[in-house]
């Protein structure tokens, strides 16, 4: 038998032993955990040096690492709004975080920019199909815990409205709100409990999936876990401090911390003891899940699936990670700013350890999820992803185009840009003056080098395709302001060298002091300790 006839045989007999085991297995359970704001470094497995999430680190050691995946957006409502749908966000139309000012009304930001930011849907349609009703209507109990930032009760857009059975935590909000991450929380969806005050936001919303897998052990099931974490305000306990402010000593705490991107400073480093601390309450609560998965006989039969909504924090908000080697993050055009850990563990297919390297999509999840369970697809609804269960399997996908459309101004500094993805090059246009960057990431992954002039011919091509996807999806553009001020913008800059940078700086440096002490109302239930 020739090299090709026995690699055809391989294949069919690794087809024929995926699907009786899907056979054999019943039902097929799903666990979705969602962290958000968590950086493409902000874990141990995905490089970090000092963060620690052991946990989370097991599933993608027991599972497929696609290190090329992707958030369908820079920022919260929107991908969040792609993964239930399928759909990226030029196509439902949630291209920015829902409350956010666009039109004359951005004016008020006083951020004196050239364009307006485009307006966008501030709520997610009720003619979508999410993935949860896909499910429940073939026989799945649904569950939703924490953020859901993709409407309220006032449009009729709580996770109850879009299939979900339970939600626990979900509502407008996209922050952990009043209470912050210690209970009391201060949650209308999240009822406070006494015997549970100063528990940990992240633990809660862990405790109250593990009951509800409990209660629907004999049946087919969708646990959705978002945590509110790690978005700011960053908050941990006094032990987890000193532990990670220790640490960052111990590693060697550089004199300077930031430094100015365009627009914002930029944090340099990985050395926030606060937000380090806050990724391993996180990391506890995943731990605290995936035993009691086992406890429950449940492992053998749940898919799980770990990722982020967009790319960490390195600027605006609480200004609390670095993304290593790669550009910007959250809110950012660059690859910090869409590139996410992605992990999938599915217990029935033997892929221990497997590192993906095809790029990826949040839109890509649902019908994953369709497949892993056994359902067909429903490719007039997930238009825009694919099923990842061949890359799973270790066969490939159709090679193919990502592309993503923000016509809005960041908060962490990004610029209304569009951008598509084709093999390794990466082209990024600019609508504030319809210039172009172009990006070979296999070669530069923290785009250092802009390209676009050396290769014309690859920038002509793909801004064609680019603008052509945009004009088909009749996407929402951001408009110049005919009130623009340059001098005004110029102010702008300026204050956030002289003044919003030294001030960064200043609390950096006190976080790190040995002596720092925050506001007293959030150290949660840990017990003060004494510092020396």
């Amino acid at each position: 038998m020739n090299k090709l006839m026995k690699k055809i045989s391989f294949l069919l007999l690794c087809s024929l032993l995926f699907a009786c085991h899907q056979k054999e297995i019943e039902k097929t359970n799903f666990l979705f955990i969602l962290v958000d704001d968590l950086g493409y470094a902000d874990l141990s497995c995905m490089g970090s040096k000092y963060y620690e999430s052991p946990n989370i680190d097991n599933i993608a050691a027991k599972g497929v690492k696609f290190v090329n995946s992707y958030s369908a957006c820079p920022v919260c409502s929107p991908s969040r709004a792609s993964i239930m749908t399928g759909k990226l966000p030029a196509r439902h139309g949630i291209t920015e975080y829902i409350g956010a000012l666009s039109g004359n009304d951005w004016r008020k930001r006083k951020r004196y920019t050239k364009l307006l930011p485009a307006s966008y849907k501030h709520y997610l349609n009720q003619e979508e199909t999410t993935i949860a009703e896909a499910l429940k209507e073939n026989g799945y109990a649904t569950f939703f815990a924490g953020k859901w930032h993709l409407g309220g009760a006032d449009n009729h857009s709580l996770p109850t409205d879009h299939g979900f059975d339970i939600n626990k935590g979900g509502y407008e909000s996209g922050g952990p709100g009043k209470g912050g991450y210690f209970a009391p929380y201060k949650n209308p969806y999240l009822p406070d409990v006494e015997e549970e005050k100063g528990m940990n936001l992240s633990m809660r919303l862990a405790k109250e999936t593990v009951k509800f897998m409990a209660q629907n052990k004999d049946t087919s099931f969708l646990a959705y876990l978002s945590f509110y974490a790690v978005h700011a305000p960053i908050e941990t306990t006094q032990e987890k401090w000193i532990k990670y402010r220790n640490k960052a000593d111990s590693m060697g705490i550089h004199k300077q911390g930031f430094e100015m991107e365009r627009i914002l400073p930029v944090r340099k480093y990985q050395d926030n003891p606060v937000y380090a601390g806050l990724i391993e309450h996180v990391d506890e609560a995943v731990g605290m899940v995936l035993q009691s998965l086992k406890e429950l006989g449940l492992d053998k039969n749940t898919v799980v699936i770990f990722t982020s909504d967009n790319g960490g924090v390195v600027s605006g908000d609480n200004f609390s990670t670095n993304s290593l080697m790669l550009r910007g993050g959250k809110g950012y055009q660059w690859e910090g700013g869409t590139r996410v850990p992605l992990f999938i563990d599915v217990p029935w297919i033997n892929n221990e350890g497997m590192m993906n390297k095809t790029p990826v999509s949040g839109v890509d999840l649902y019908p994953t999820i369709l497949e892993l369970a056994g359902i067909p697809l429903m490719p007039n609804q997930h238009k825009d992803g694919v099923s990842l269960v061949p890359l799973l399997k270790g066969e490939n996908i159709g090679s193919r185009a990502l592309y993503w459309h923000y016509p809005h101004y960041g908060n962490q500094g990004g610029e209304p840009s569009s951008v598509i993805r084709e093999g390794d090059w990466k082209l990024i246009h600019y609508w504030e003056d319809d210039h172009d960057e172009l990006y070979h990431l296999d070669e530069d992954i923290s785009e250092k080098s802009d390209q676009a002039l050396r290769y014309p011919e690859i920038t002509s091509r793909l801004k064609t395709k680019l603008l052509a996807w945009l004009k088909d999806k009749n996407v929402e553009y951001a408009i110049h302001d005919p009130l623009f001020n340059a001098d005004s913008c110029e102010m702008i800059l300026k204050r956030n060298k002289e003044v919003l940078w030294p001030r960064l700086e200043k609390k950096r440096k006190e976080m790190l002091d040995p002596n720092w002490q925050p506001n007293q109302d959030w150290w949660g239930s840990a017990k003060p300790l004494v510092t020396k």
